[in-house]
Formats: C-alpha cells, structure tokens, sequence
C-alpha cells in the first residue's frame, strides 16, 4: 500500500448521518430492514422512502452490498452492507468483514462515486472487537485504494472517542 493511498483516508469522530459525501455506508443487517446503532440512526435520517426502496432490495447476504438512494441525507447515495456476527462465522469473520469492505468499493465504484464514509462495521450489535475490526478495515480500504485512484476520499467516521483513537493510531502507524 502506498502513501498516496493513505492520503486519501480520513478519520473523523463524529455522525456519519451528515456527511457530505457520494455515498454513505450502512452496517446493516441481512433484511435491510433498519435496526439499533449505524442502522436505526441512518433510516431514520434517510427517512421513510429509505425503508420502502430495502423492501423492494430483498435480502442481502453477509460481506455484500447493495446501494440505495440517500433521500434526506446529505450523501447522495446509501451502499448498504452486512458485516459479521462475531462468534457466529465459524472463524470467517476477518474474511466476511474485509469481504464487507471490498463489496461496498467494488460497488462504488461501478457507480462511479469518489467519496465514501464507513463507519466501522459489525463492532456494535455483532461484537467485532474494535482493534481488530479497524485493523481489518484500515487495511482493505488503503489496499483497495492503491489499486484504484479515481476514488479520491474514504472517511472512516466513528462516533466514540476510542474508535477514534484506535483509527488514529493504525493510520500513524501506516503513514510510518
């Protein structure tokens, strides 16, 4: 991974709800039905033709993505993926969380979107322990952007300070 990659990452503490940005990514669960934490706090931004377009999506599997428009948000677009229960995968939680990441960039950038806030994924109602999670996370998007230089910013956007500073901290030690 290069530094001109890592240039294009942001961590920002704070709500990814207002975020003006192509695409916002939802940590959403398999029924695309809305739900606690990322989930609740974006469909009830978004608003109510937010629920009308995910029941018309059908399901999503887990490490997937699906994309649906922002309505009342900021973003112009929600990308829609289900990370892992943690404990639940059979030991595939690293693989279905970075396959989570990939899904949601691949899927960005058929559409052609240039910025992307994540939030971190699975580390709420699924339990992904939050080290590891950033680490995974961290690591997918700058590979993923050394690959791919048209999309030009990935915000990591958390909401607690020490999500806050386990990003910050990855992200100094990769800038070396």
């Amino acid at each position: 991974m290069t530094n001109e990659a890592l240039k294009r990452i942001k961590v920002i503490q704070g709500d990814i709800t207002k975020q003006t940005v192509d695409a916002i990514v939802n940590a959403a669960n398999n029924a695309l039905s809305g739900g606690g934490g990322v989930d609740g706090a974006i469909h009830q931004a978004a608003g109510p033709e937010l629920v009308e377009e995910c029941n018309g999506l059908g399901s999503c599997p887990t490490g997937e993505a699906k994309v649906t428009k922002g309505y009342n948000l900021p973003a112009k677009y929600i990308i829609h993926t289900v990370g892992p229960i943690y404990g639940k995968e059979n030991g595939y939680e690293p693989e279905l969380l970075a396959r989570a990441y990939k899904s949601s960039l691949n899927l960005a950038l058929q559409k052609q979107f240039k910025t992307i806030a994540f939030p971190s994924i699975s580390t709420g109602y699924y339990g992904y322990p939050k080290k590891e999670a950033a680490s995974i996370a961290v690591k997918t998007v700058a590979e993923f952007l050394a690959a791919h230089p048209e999309i030009e910013e990935i915000r990591f956007v958390v909401h607690s300070d020490e999500n806050f500073g386990l990003y910050q901290d990855l992200m100094t030690k990769l800038n070396g």
